[in-house]
């Protein structure tokens, strides 16, 4: 495969590219959705094909196949694309520089969910949603998800790297909904590894309907939030939901550049001292960790937020560069030896449909050294928000977070469970608005959409908030 793609590499550049690179996927791919026990959609194949991208006189142009057979006129479409726009490029491409990397990455996996048969993983399925639905009759519907991904992916530029690594992904999530009366409460648990199929068995397949099932019950007889702005404590789930929204894709480098909330203040401080935040691609076992990314960019860990502070972006390495030529200008002069501007290993693409993209991995605030009774212990009243069910944040740095699991905070205890809660406020407000962190550290998997899906994580130590808005709906 490799000699194969170096000669796809050479014939665009004979064509007249000053940069090419080429990517391969061959995965085999299960898709299943189950309604209340019924399987609704099966869909399992095998997924193959190219991906072409070359930069010529500044623009790109990029062409995609399935077959090898129509690579070269694939790289002939990729190449006349960019050479028959450069003359509308305002502003011509160029790329940050990037070790040149021969490597292959092998994944052991601790069960190959290739051998366990598809009759197998339906019915571990069936036993979840069996035991949901007939754990209480409150409980109304039950809708099952599961994915998994194997196989492997090449990587060749005209630069001289050469990668080939391992594909492995897989992922579920669960909803229940449960009614009592005029009341609706829906939960969700959604899970995911990159290690294999292990998690799904390592734990009964009943003690994940049993946690569903008791999050949907205490739901179902709380009390609506009082509105208002509130002190409140925010668990891992709901943390990351916050920071992956409201701040991750601010720090983007391709929606920063655009003139998001974050751009005017790369540099500064814009939270508390007790904010540190990464996105690291090496977390083992994180959903969103991988070692190389599909510009060859070896992944890392990246600190964005270090004590309260903007010290870098996520790139790929045309946002790389561009940063390096505007930094001088963006960030204050006694910070810009400390901003990163490198290329950072955030280059992803759904599959080899699509170009990479600039997205997050595994994004999380890390710890400090507040026990959970510490966190509640100085709040008179307030809220602990346990997980979160939706979120989405604007570029002018405003979100919104929808929470599935709620409790009161009543003189440094929990209290009674409320439902219906939602957080809203402004990222930068509330990240000076956090005066505690904790010392546990969870991360929880998920999917992030930016146009193109990608397999994330988010999470790390629940914080405590001074003033936030919590509103709700009986």
């Amino acid at each position: 495969m490799r000699d194969l793609l170096t000669n796809i590499v050479d014939y665009g550049q004979r064509l007249g590219a000053d940069f090419v690179e080429v990517r391969h996927q061959s995965s085999d791919n299960i898709v299943f959705h189950m309604e209340d026990g019924r399987v609704e959609s099966v869909k399992q194949g095998i997924e193959s094909g190219f991906a072409i991208r070359v930069l010529a006189r500044g623009n790109w142009g990029f062409a995609t196949v399935n077959a090898e057979e129509a690579l070269r006129e694939a790289t002939e479409k990729a190449v006349k694309m960019a050479i028959g726009a450069s003359k509308h490029v305002k502003e011509p491409v160029t790329l940050s520089e990037s070790d040149i990397v021969e490597d292959c990455v092998a994944i052991k996996p601790d069960i190959n969910p290739k051998d366990i048969h598809i009759e197998e993983k339906l019915k571990l399925f069936f036993t979840i949603n069996d035991c949901l639905l007939n754990y209480n009759k409150h409980i109304r519907s039950c809708t099952i998800d599961y994915a998994d991904i194997t196989g492997k992916k090449w990587y060749v530029n005209s630069e001289g790297t050469a990668i080939e690594q391992d594909i492995l992904y897989v992922w579920s999530r669960i909803v229940g909904v449960a009614r009592k009366g005029d009341v609706f409460a829906s939960s969700r648990e959604e899970l995911g590894s990159t290690k294999g199929f292990g998690f799904l068995v390592k734990e009964p397949p009943e003690n994940i309907s049993t946690r569903l099932a008791q999050r949907l019950l205490e739901q179902i007889k709380a009390k609506p939030p009082k509105g208002g702005s509130f002190t409140v404590v925010l668990g891992s789930d709901v943390t990351g939901t916050f920071v992956h929204e409201a701040f991750g894709h601010l720090a983007e480098a391709d929606l920063t550049l655009s003139g998001n909330v974050l751009a005017k203040n790369l540099g500064t401080q814009i939270a508390s001292p007790l904010v540190t935040i990464y996105d690291d691609g090496t977390v083992e076992g994180g959903f969103g960790s991988f070692k190389y990314d599909d510009e060859g960019v070896k992944s890392q860990k990246t600190i964005l937020l270090d004590e309260g502070y903007v010290v870098g972006l996520m790139y790929d390495r045309e946002h790389s560069s561009k940063m390096q030529k505007v930094k001088n200008l963006m960030v204050p002069t006694e910070m810009v030896g400390q901003f990163n501007v490198r290329p950072t290993g955030n280059a992803r693409a759904e599959d080899f449909r699509s170009p990479p993209i600039i997205r997050m991995r595994n994004t999380y605030i890390a710890p400090r050294d507040y026990t959970f009774e510490e966190l509640l212990e100085s709040i008179n009243f307030g809220y602990y928000l346990v997980s979160f069910m939706g979120g989405q944040a604007n570029l002018d740095g405003t979100f919104q977070v929808g929470i599935q699991e709620a409790y009161e905070i009543v003189k440094g205890e929990l209290g009674e469970p409320v439902r219906n809660a939602s957080i809203s406020g402004n990222t930068l407000e509330t990240l000076r608005q956090v005066d505690a962190v904790g010392k546990d550290f969870e991360l929880h998997s998920g999917r992030c959409g930016k146009g193109q899906t990608a397999f994330v994580s988010d999470g790390g130590a629940p914080i405590r908030v001074k003033r936030i808005i919590v509103g709700g709906a009986g």
